[in-house]
């Protein structure tokens, strides 16, 4: 995950190095973080973590869930109990008492989401509450039905929205969940260890919660992506092994007769 990016040459005459230094770089870019619930998922504890998750800090965090991968089986119940979750979200000015959701970074992030909704609606997803935008304020946005063909499925939107996409089977889920330039975060809610255990190998990102959210990360522990993601490891420990440069120091013994 972690690699060297050369740059044009050494500044200083004295390394030796006439083509190129090499520096060690850490990089958090983009994310598209898929949640994933099984058919055994208990959906009492899920869904209200994937509201926090998807809408917190009006979506602008990196691992925030954007989308939902939902079990055929279930679909239909949790689209119909998001609608209802997200449609009581108290929105708009962050200083008064009550809002859940704020405004975005600027009118242009806002302008940006509004689009991706609207090319989204346009490849046949159904926009079930939300979407409306004032200034850099959008109402939080719920959608379901999400095409492979739409931005969202593959683009980062860093906004108040989540969109919602059934899978019928383990291999279509992991399929759908990769289906992204990025890789930096999953969640996985499931019962069966075994399962949850086998998506965590075969998802190609660099984090996978299990019975959380893609948003769930204590700091101490190990993180960062692959792909389009990023490149090198935060978490204290981490980051310092990860920038530090190690050195092999070997003393043989000599002994007599040897």
């Amino acid at each position: 995950m972690s690699r060297r990016l050369s740059s044009p040459r050494c500044p200083d005459p004295r390394c030796g190095l006439r083509g190129g230094g090499l520096a060690r770089t850490h990089l958090e870019l983009g994310s598209n973080s898929p949640t994933l619930l099984w058919h055994d998922a208990d959906l009492d504890h899920a869904l209200p973590l994937v509201v926090r998750a998807g809408y917190r800090k009006a979506g602008q965090v990196c691992t925030s869930v954007q989308r939902l991968l939902v079990h055929e089986t279930i679909a239909d119940e949790v689209t119909e109990r998001l609608a209802a979750l997200v449609g009581d979200l108290a929105y708009g000015d962050p200083r008064a008492p009550g809002t859940q959701v704020g405004p975005l970074i600027s009118t242009e992030a806002a302008v940006h989401a509004e689009t991706l909704v609207a090319v989204a609606v346009g490849h046949g997803s159904r926009l079930v509450t939300g979407g409306r935008r004032a200034g850099s304020m959008m109402a939080p946005a719920l959608l379901s039905g999400l095409p492979e063909s739409a931005r969202l499925a593959s683009e980062e939107a860093f906004a108040p929205l989540l969109a919602t996409a059934s899978f019928g089977s383990l291999d279509e889920a992991v399929r759908l969940a990769d289906a992204t330039r990025y890789g930096l975060r999953a969640g996985v809610f499931c019962q069966d260890l075994d399962i949850a255990l086998t998506f965590a190998r075969r998802l190609e990102t660099g984090g996978v919660v299990i019975n959380d959210t893609s948003s769930t990360h204590p700091d101490p522990m190990p993180y960062g992506g692959v792909k389009d993601s990023g490149q090198g490891t935060e978490g204290p420990a981490y980051a310092v092994r990860d920038t530090t440069e190690s050195r092999t120091v070997l003393v043989r013994h000599r002994r007599a007769g040897l």
